[in-house]
């Protein structure tokens, strides 16, 4: 994959947007189809891999494990790790996680409406 050029004008532009757009900067955090459903999930309780993965079954192990890492980096997660073997790594959401997590919800709540709307 190609740098990205830190002083390109998209970079510069995008910056600005993070720093004025309140939903620009939430979905910096959480934009791709992932991270909300991961959210929704690590929110019920400190999970292990397997159990985050088992709860999406679509998702590829590859994909799963780059979002936990830009989530833990985003401060959204926590990643807790014990030293036994085998290891045992849980993973939770961290008081900015829950902070979003209203909003997760709030989305939620959205589409069973939304489905149950389009059943009536």
């Amino acid at each position: 994959m190609a740098a990205i050029k830190p002083s390109s004008t998209i970079q510069e532009n995008k910056q600005y947007a993070l720093e004025l757009c309140p939903v620009t900067y939430v979905m910096e955090k959480i934009g791709n189809y992932w991270k909300p459903i991961i959210l929704f999930h690590v929110a019920k309780g400190p999970l292990r891999y397997s159990e985050i993965k088992r709860a999406i079954p679509a998702i590829t192990e590859k994909v799963l494990i780059q979002h936990l890492k830009q989530l833990e980096a985003d401060g959204l997660v926590i990643r807790e790790s014990k030293p036994v073997v085998p290891p045992h790594v849980t993973y939770r959401l961290s008081a900015s996680g829950k902070g979003l997590y209203p909003v997760i919800e709030a989305m939620a709540a959205w589409a069973f409406e939304e489905r149950a709307g389009r059943f009536a």
